[in-house]
């Protein structure tokens, strides 16, 4: 009966004194166990962001078009206001605008001219909506290989504290390797991010090049209407 008691009792006590162990990670602290590489991972996923949010809005704007603008257009040509015609491109900021207002420019010039001017601004345009959009597409293909790179390099100090102490612990190696995998968690969590978001952005501008192509097909048709 006493041995069992001394049993029951030495085991509480190993408990009692077993170190605690913590329910949850803290994510400021495996940002901090991550080491070098977490560095150029959180510049990367701030540029990112920068980048989606920036070309988001812009392209976001972009893709508002006024469903009269055109018909306003319309009406000024037949009634011979130019000018009023041309302050209506003016005023609207929007790449349709400065589109129609390009070949308003070059009325009284031969068909082609005029089309050939279309064509120009709408590439121009369609330039100024893909600005900075490969970018995304380098974090995209980069951040993953960072947290890798992060890996493998906090598990080649492992082994090399191994090598050095002469002393293998499941402790040292099992607690190295899941504080360096958070880099290519990182690293994988912000190439998806910019991934995803390329895309997106991407989706956004092949809408915004749909529009632009049927309204100036709406010009030009406009321009070839007798009157």
């Amino acid at each position: 009966m006493f041995p069992l008691l001394q049993i029951v009792d030495s085991t509480a006590k190993t408990i009692a004194n077993a170190p605690e162990v913590k329910e949850n990670i803290e994510l400021l602290d495996l940002f901090m166990k991550g080491g070098w590489a977490m560095i150029p991972i959180v510049i990367l996923s701030i540029l990112a962001l920068v980048i989606f949010i920036e070309r988001f809005i812009t392209i976001y704007g972009a893709s508002k078009i006024d469903s009269n603008f055109i018909n306003n257009i319309r009406e000024y040509l037949m009634s011979g206001k130019i000018d009023a015609a041309k302050s209506l491109c003016k005023n609207t900021n929007k790449p349709i605008a400065r589109l129609v207002e390009k070949g308003i420019k070059r009325i009284g010039k031969d068909f082609d001219v005029i089309e050939r001017a279309v064509e120009n601004e709408a590439k121009l345009e369609m330039y100024k909506l893909e600005k900075h959009m490969n970018y995304l597409s380098i974090i995209a293909g980069i951040a993953p290989m960072v947290g890798f790179l992060g890996t493998i390099s906090g598990v080649i100090n492992i082994f090399f504290r191994i090598a050095q102490t002469n002393e293998l612990s499941i402790g040292v190696i099992a607690g190295g390797l899941y504080e360096k995998m958070v880099t290519s968690g990182a690293g994988l969590l912000v190439g998806i991010f910019a991934f995803v978001g390329y895309n997106i952005l991407n989706s956004m501008i092949d809408g915004v090049a749909n529009n632009l192509e049927k309204s100036s097909v709406e010009f030009m048709d406009l321009l070839n209407e007798p009157g």
